[in-house]
């Protein structure tokens, strides 16, 4: 169930556009996923590294903030023309005082790191934030030596008291309510005694793309891992980490809504400097809109997506490339057949249920959604304007402003919510809608 209590942010009328055909080019800002990963082990290493094009967000300040509270030196710099970060790593200290926000990455990696310092670290974030799973995390960390106060609740708000050491070794986790369970002993496992083998024990992993994102980027900053995914292990030896200087990839996931504009009103959407080869989920887009009825190129200048404006419906499981639910099922909302979008039970971990917030907010617009515990089923049904609520959830409101290209009349509720991951959506939504 949603929760009833809902923040009535400001409304912003989301711009309706209609059927006139868009012809445009976009630079998506980069990659939350691998910015808050590559801070996370620039933190770790024997030496500086620089970021280029990081994402700049409430989920990346957030991140930033925690680090430098742990005495991590994070500088601002102009690199050529990229806006960059400058890490210098750091003796990791307490005590101190860590805010979480509500992002998953932060409340995350954040705990695992912090058990290398000395001293007592404390978290805490929204209110949402203790409602998200934590408690493998916690218990891998206990299981590790580590002392940490949570009042029997296994979630936020909690200290953990680091002695600058984990010896590591074997272990057992759980990640099949989020992966990033996973990715957060995965990212400190050269920084104990011993490195770190984890084997995942539970259901089937969600958003496995992500873990192999771990993988590169540990490999990347010098790592030694081992993966053996029939037997669910992932074996990370202890070793120095070494700084690195990267343009960090645009958030791929986050063109989804980008992309869907030329879905929904035809025409063409480029979005600049799209890898020729990422693990981010975000790729699957080409796939994925290509069966909803799309032309799909990729070369030298980008990602260009071609489309008439007639969208069909997809049945398709996207456990894997959850993130890309709340755009699909708006275009679903739109297309000219059913579509079933499964495997995705886990997103009801999420910011928040993704899955009855999709449901509710798409049928009050008149849409016909049904979901099941795992599942959304959308038949498309004629909608009206309305308010779209967005339960602090930025993929939610940007699924409400892909709607109001062709619904008149949508309000968008607490838009803003969007700078957990784009710094400006409105400004640059409607920069290539209006």
């Amino acid at each position: 169930m949603v929760n009833a209590a809902v923040h009535e942010g400001a409304l912003w009328a989301a711009p309706f556009r209609g059927m006139k055909s868009v012809d445009a080019r976009v630079r998506i800002p980069g990659s939350k996923s691998v910015t808050n990963r590559a801070l996370i082990l620039a933190a770790e290493s024997t030496s500086p590294s620089i970021l280029k094009r990081p994402l700049i967000s409430r989920d990346s300040e957030l991140m930033v903030a925690g680090l430098v509270a742990l005495g991590v030196e994070i500088q601002e710099i102009a690199h050529h023309s990229d806006f960059a970060w400058h890490i210098t790593p750091r003796p990791l200290m307490g005590p101190a005082t860590i805010d979480v926000g509500n992002a998953g990455t932060v409340m995350r990696f954040l705990p695992p790191l912090a058990a290398l310092a000395t001293g007592s670290i404390s978290f805490d974030g929204d209110p949402r934030s203790h409602e998200r799973p934590l408690g493998p995390v916690i218990k891998a960390l206990e299981d590790l030596g580590i002392s940490i106060e949570h009042g029997g609740r296994y979630g936020l708000p909690l200290t953990l008291n680091g002695t600058g050491e984990i010896p590591g070794g074997e272990i057992e986790i759980d990640a099949s309510a989020s992966s990033q369970f996973l990715s957060a002993l995965l990212l400190i496992g050269p920084r104990m005694k011993n490195g770190i083998k984890v084997r995942h024990v539970g259901g089937v992993l969600p958003s496995m793309p992500h873990i192999d994102m771990t993988v590169e980027m540990l490999r990347s900053f010098g790592g030694t891992v081992t993966v053996d995914k029939e037997a669910n292990t992932w074996t990370v030896a202890p070793g120095a980490l070494h700084g690195i200087d990267t343009v960090i990839e645009p958030d791929l996931s986050n063109a989804s809504p980008f992309l869907s504009i030329a879905m929904v009103c035809g025409g063409s959407i480029t979005i600049e400097d799209w890898p020729t080869s990422t693990s981010q989920p975000g790729d699957h887009l080409r796939e994925i809109f290509t069966r909803m009825g799309a032309r799909v190129h990729l070369d030298d200048e980008g990602l260009t997506l071609s489309s008439a404006g007639v969208i069909h419906g997809i049945d398709i499981d996207l456990h894997d490339v959850g993130e890309l639910t709340p755009s699909i099922a708006a275009l679903a909302a739109l297309a000219d057949s059913p579509s079933h979008l499964r495997g995705i039970g886990h997103l009801r971990l999420h910011e928040t249920d993704r899955l009855a917030a999709l449901t509710r907010e798409i049928n009050l617009l008149g849409g016909n959604v049904t979901e099941e515990e795992t599942a959304l089923h959308i038949t498309p049904a004629p909608l009206h304007g309305g308010t779209f609520h967005t339960y602090d959830d930025h993929r939610l409101a940007t699924a409400g402003a892909v709607l109001g290209l062709v619904v008149p009349d949508v309000m968008v509720e607490n838009i803003s919510t969007t700078r957990k991951t784009l710094p400006d959506f409105p400004g640059l939504w409607k920069s290539l809608v209006e």
